[in-house]
């Protein structure tokens, strides 16, 4: 065991159940055999493991199909269940010419309480160590316990730490969200591209949609949700929304500006005439998520850091889109002029 994680991880807070992951097996016996004594008798090392092997394992005879496998057939003298130290200690071992002797004369015979299993993964031996989480988010957990551990264990050369279990299925899910977000970002950008053929629109409408998902961000920070798979889906779901409707806002402010020529005034157009189904957007999501944020009804809370992190991201991104994104359309299209 390379060290006792028990009395510093149990001090953490939201760390239960604390288990070494040292698996003793039952009682062993140990037989030491003495080279000097099996020497004088002219008893081999391979001659004495042989009649050991006899002795507690019986000797082959046959074997017997028992449907699609082969059993072997053993013959064995030693009834097991009676067994003790003493009956090993006085089991005769022959020598060449045929006289015997107890295996104490030849051995020295032990019985430990038992040893430490020794468990492999990947053909490497590891020692699980598990806790249970309580009561605490699971990021600031690791995080405590990675400084808990870099302080108390030092580790030999060729060793190292792995956190799996829940943790590990947590990254990896964060890993292909990120993933996800990153390509519904490239892919958003991809249809602006095609529908205004100009970067800058492009650019624009991407830019208000990652700053309406500081909103979700601040939401889940101030009702003390914890990032998890259901309010990165809410951030995700979030980008699109926002992008959707700086689309309707930016189609409206190019077809008023072919006809007027007025930057001004067809943005003023633009963003009074899509001020309504902004709203109505809006309104209406949040006040469907209510309840989901507020954990009302049977499995809320399932969904519960989905319709926060929804709820945040619009607060934050109807502001955005009808005061940000104008101004910032204003100062490209005067700066392009």
């Amino acid at each position: 065991m390379l060290f006792k994680p028990n009395p510093f991880l149990e001090k953490i807070r939201g760390v239960a159940d604390v288990r070494n992951g040292i698996i003793v097996d039952g009682p062993t016996v140990s037989i030491y055999p003495d080279p000097v004594k099996l020497a004088q008798f002219r008893i081999t090392p391979l001659d004495f493991q042989t009649q050991l092997t006899a002795y507690n394992e019986g000797v082959r005879v046959g074997k017997v199909q028992e449907g699609e496998q082969m059993l072997n057939i053993r013959l064995r003298f030693t009834n097991f269940r009676g067994n003790s130290i003493d009956k090993i200690k006085n089991q005769p071992i022959f020598a060449p010419d045929g006289s015997f002797r107890p295996i104490r004369d030849f051995a020295r015979v032990e019985l430990s309480k038992g040893d430490p299993e020794i468990t492999r993964e990947d053909l490497k031996s590891n020692i699980v160590v598990t806790a249970r989480l309580e009561n605490r988010d699971i990021g600031s957990t690791i995080s405590e316990i990675k400084s808990a551990l870099a302080k108390n264990v030092v580790l030999p050369a060729g060793y190292y730490i792995v956190y799996g279990g829940t943790y590990a299925q947590q990254q990896a899910s964060f890993r292909e969200l990120l993933f996800i977000l990153i390509a519904a970002i490239i892919l958003v950008l991809t249809v602006l591209l095609f529908t205004f053929r100009n970067f800058r629109f492009a650019l624009l409408v991407i830019f208000i949609s990652i700053l309406a998902t500081g909103g979700c961000i601040w939401a889940l920070f101030l009702t003390g949700i914890q990032l998890n798979v259901g309010s990165y889906t809410g951030i995700i779901m979030i980008v699109g929304i926002i992008a959707e409707n700086a689309v309707f806002t930016v189609n409206q402010f190019v077809m008023t500006y072919k006809v007027t020529s007025d930057v001004d005034q067809s943005i003023r157009y633009a963003i009074s005439l899509r001020i309504r189904p902004k709203l109505m957007t809006a309104i209406g999501a949040i006040l469907a998520l209510t309840p989901l944020a507020l954990g009302i009804g049977i499995g809320a809370q399932m969904q519960q850091p989905l319709a926060i992190a929804v709820i945040g991201g619009f607060i934050v991104g109807l502001p955005l889109l009808l005061f940000v994104f104008p101004s910032l359309l204003r100062w490209l299209y005067h700066k392009k002029s």
